[in-house]
């Protein structure tokens, strides 16, 4: 697939936050789900140009939002369209986006944090080079939930 990565605007925001719906335990990832997250993705002063979506033949298909640890660290935070997640798409996607992070950040690391649940994602995750670094307990959803540090090396 041909990606394209552009800074996210307000209605895209908008349109993800609010109608971006995942099926089951997934729905753990609906931005409405969780206050804060939804109220930092809507702000932009909080996405501060580092908030992207990424378009497929024009289509929005995911973001990702990148965040500059240090020097040699940044950590990603990132979705897929809902119609999307299950069917294959993930390696290529994640793939973009490290790309994407090592043409632009030029880090040395590269960090995510997810939902010790997803193991759909997490399988990905380890495919494409990511080591699980610790797990951790993240109020968030109205609960406490488990969640996974986990590292590239670019």
């Amino acid at each position: 697939m041909n990606y394209k990565f552009e800074v996210m605007t307000q209605e895209q925001a908008e349109d993800i936050a609010y109608n971006w719906h995942y099926d089951h335990d997934y729905s753990f990832y609906d931005m409405e789900a969780d206050e804060e997250d939804l109220e930092e993705f809507l702000d932009p002063q909080k996405r501060n140009n580092s908030f992207y979506v990424v378009k497929s033949f024009n289509t929005i298909i995911g973001f990702f939002c990148f965040d500059k640890l240090s020097d040699h660290t940044i950590e990603i935070g990132l979705g897929m369209k809902p119609e999307l997640t299950g069917k294959g798409h993930g390696y290529e996607f994640l793939k973009a986006g490290i790309d994407f992070a090592k043409s632009n950040y030029k880090p040395n690391t590269i960090t995510l944090s997810v939902a010790a649940f997803n193991q759909r994602a997490i399988k990905v995750y380890q495919k494409i080079g990511f080591k699980e670094e610790y797990s951790f307990m993240q109020d968030t959803n109205g609960s406490s939930f488990k969640f996974l540090k986990m590292n590239y090396a670019c």
